[in-house]
């Protein structure tokens, strides 16, 4: 599975950008969602199809995105969803659609990013050794965005201080996933199946992310392709940032920690104590961040909610996870799950 450590500058040219599509998921944010497709615009190379998935938008993001159909120099498709179903639901429907579209490598984003002009081509100089990639980005001010791409497996939370740098070898490797990037081959997805949408937010590419690489080498690599377009409030910790939340935010890490472990479950790898302590360090950290960040102590209930709704999801014998796409007689999740 392991391949060995060299920068991939000598297979550039085996990377077809036609054979990607972007897939972009949206909620009324139409001027941030402007500035993406402004910015997939401006790509060279540009890919072959792009995929907007609209959770159900209220605002005029319909007529921004039939605007740039002319201009945008590529495929478009447009997918306005009848219902809100997160960034878990969009990215599902969103992946479904590019896999139909013969898609052979899916750049996941959010609509408050950018793309850096020559973003597919450095990642297609990976695409001949890794088939789950993901790129780096730069935060709101310029700065390197880091992300946490290393998770405690048994614990099922993200390891915050793992190394950020890299060495000659221009990657590393990881286990976890970001919708924010997430760069995959087809073949992985028809393997592992669909991003799951009763995440609804949060863990949902995380859990992705380490599916994936559990069937591969999944790698974080030395390439600054996105930009972030959206100013977020922040802790500044020095060494690593601590971003502010929201109340449907804190009821889905918590109620979610319950499909993790169902997931878990699924392939034999959940192990009750430690993962018993991934869920209290989780409830720690976001008791920190409404105090250090947001400072009130409004939304705790929102935590426990979110722990007592997950009851029912761990309970559930007949839950199942989402079945690989070249497996149709395999048994769809339950809606209610």
């Amino acid at each position: 599975m392991h391949d060995a450590k060299q920068h991939p500058s000598s297979s550039d040219a085996a990377f077809d950008p036609s054979t990607a599509t972007i897939v972009a998921v949206t909620f009324n944010r139409s001027g941030l969602l402007a500035r993406l497709l402004t910015s997939i615009g401006e790509m060279d190379p540009k890919p072959g199809h792009v995929v907007v998935i609209d959770n159900a938008s209220t605002d005029d993001t319909t007529e921004v995105v039939e605007a740039f159909r002319e201009q945008i120099g590529t495929e478009l498709v447009y997918r306005r969803l009848e219902t809100n179903t997160g960034g878990s639901g969009g990215f599902s429907a969103g992946m479904q659609t590019a896999y139909d579209l013969g898609s052979e490598w899916m750049w996941l984003m959010d609509d408050d990013v950018e793309v850096i002009p020559d973003g597919l081509t450095k990642m297609g100089r990976w695409s001949t050794r890794f088939r789950s990639i993901q790129g780096r980005r730069y935060d709101f001010d310029g700065s390197e965005f880091y992300w946490q791409y290393r998770i405690a497996a048994r614990m099922g939370i993200p390891i915050p201080f793992a190394p950020a740098e890299f060495d000659e070898s221009g990657y590393k490797e990881m286990n976890s996933g970001c919708f924010e990037g997430m760069f995959i081959h087809r073949d992985i997805v028809r393997q592992i199946g669909l991003p799951d949408p009763r995440f609804f937010i949060y863990w949902d590419d995380q859990v992705y992310g380490w599916l994936a690489s559990r069937i591969t080498t999944s790698v974080i690599v030395n390439e600054f392709v996105l930009r972030r377009t959206r100013e977020i409030k922040q802790w500044d910790m020095g060494v690593r940032h601590m971003n502010a939340s929201s109340d449907n935010y804190r009821y889905y890490i918590m109620r979610n920690r319950s499909l993790i472990k169902q997931y878990y479950r699924s392939v034999g790898f959940y192990r009750p104590i430690p993962f018993a302590l991934g869920t209290a360090a989780t409830f720690a950290k976001e008791l920190i961040r409404l105090v250090v960040v947001e400072r009130t102590v409004r939304g705790t209930s929102n935590l426990f909610r979110g722990l007592r709704d997950g009851r029912d999801i761990a309970r559930d014998r007949g839950w199942m996870p989402m079945p690989p796409l070249d497996r149709q007689s395999c048994p769809t999740p339950r809606a209610g799950s």
